[in-house]
């Protein structure tokens, strides 16, 4: 049995206050794939009374037994959907946010459904999902215009601490105290963390970014992009960071010749990208920030393992990952070598 099962009753209850209905009976619940992080549940409901009578696809979100220290809260991610649904990216409509943990022993919220393919390695290799790779390429990058077009102070994202200097020094000291609190050494990572503090990009401006955007991270249907997911590492940040992450070697899956996302040609990207923010886009400070995303992911992968070793929670998706740690690291070497060093 799920907790969602096992809490079924109170959480028809809370649904039915929250959608102002008579009754709300919950027909399927289904847990979704992919969400390593944070657990994502399809709730087929029907509705009785009320405004939203009729039948309901909703999608529940809430913490997963175990959870990453860095992640934002599930009202702070719900805060977030909304100031971006607000500004026109496209996502998930958010509708309600519960945070009393009595319901199903989390804080959670729940909203829209929306339907497509999220799997990296299937979306890559998929060419009937998405429709023209060229086209999706530019709309991928004007949506992530649309995200930094959001820059602060936002009255509803004041819980986002902005950073007090450069954002890629905070970056590095944030890695580094996570690989000292995992106690593993990693000479290879700290190698890259040292080669980062010497190369740091210059004047970088302040706008919301993603933090996680990329291939596996959004959906898709037969004819485009239906929705950006997974915005709980969301931040005040440079926007350079979320085109490097996007364009890192680690997230093409099979296809590495394409450089943005596995989907199509940087320049494509790129194009959607300057096209919709009015803003070109620093070249050297994309191939910086793809060299933290090597680092960053792999401390990711660390701490996801640890996560299953400590036995916090029991995953076969948590304990293979620390397997792609050595093709990490061999990536890191191969972007930080000596012809890329500058001396301090």
């Amino acid at each position: 049995m799920s907790r969602i099962d096992d809490n079924r009753f109170s959480l028809q209850n809370w649904l039915a206050v929250a959608t102002g209905a008579d009754r709300v009976e919950i027909i399927n619940a289904k847990p979704l794939t992919g969400g390593a992080i944070q657990e994502n549940w399809r709730l087929e409901c029907d509705i009785t009374g009320g405004p939203n009578a009729g039948s309901h696809g909703y999608v529940l979100r809430s913490d997963a037994e175990s959870i990453v220290a860095s992640s934002l809260t599930r009202e702070q991610e719900f805060r977030v959907l909304k100031a971006v649904h607000k500004n026109g990216v496209t996502v998930p409509e958010p509708l309600w946010l519960c945070k009393d943990t009595k319901i199903i022993g989390s804080a959670f919220y729940i909203m829209q459904l929306v339907t497509g393919i999220g799997l990296g390695p299937k979306i890559v290799k998929d060419l009937s999902l998405g429709g023209d790779r060229q086209a999706l390429g530019e709309a991928l990058g004007k949506e992530l215009a649309t995200i930094h077009a959001i820059r602060p102070p936002q009255a509803e994202l004041e819980f986002l601490p902005l950073p007090t200097g450069n954002p890629a020094e905070e970056v590095i000291k944030q890695l580094r105290k996570q690989l000292d609190e995992l106690g593993e050494a990693r000479p290879i990572l700290e190698w890259g963390l040292r080669w980062a503090e010497l190369n740091l990009p210059t004047n970088p401006k302040i706008t919301l970014v993603h933090n996680d955007f990329r291939t596996g991270n959004y959906l898709l249907n037969q004819n485009g992009l239906t929705g950006i997911l997974d915005w709980e590492f969301a931040e005040w940040g440079d926007p350079m960071s979320d085109i490097g992450w996007f364009c890192a070697k680690c997230w093409r899956f099979s296809r590495p010749d394409l450089e943005a996302g596995g989907i199509t040609d940087r320049e494509t990207f790129y194009k959607g990208y300057e096209a919709a923010s009015g803003q070109t886009i620093n070249k050297e400070a994309v191939s910086f920030w793809e060299v933290m995303a090597h680092i960053r992911w792999a401390v990711i992968a660390l701490q996801q393992t640890h996560r299953y070793m400590s036995g916090a929670q029991k995953s076969l998706e948590l304990a293979l990952i620390g397997r792609i740690l050595p093709s990490l690291e061999q990536q890191v070497l191969k972007m930080t070598k000596p012809d890329n060093w500058r001396a301090a």
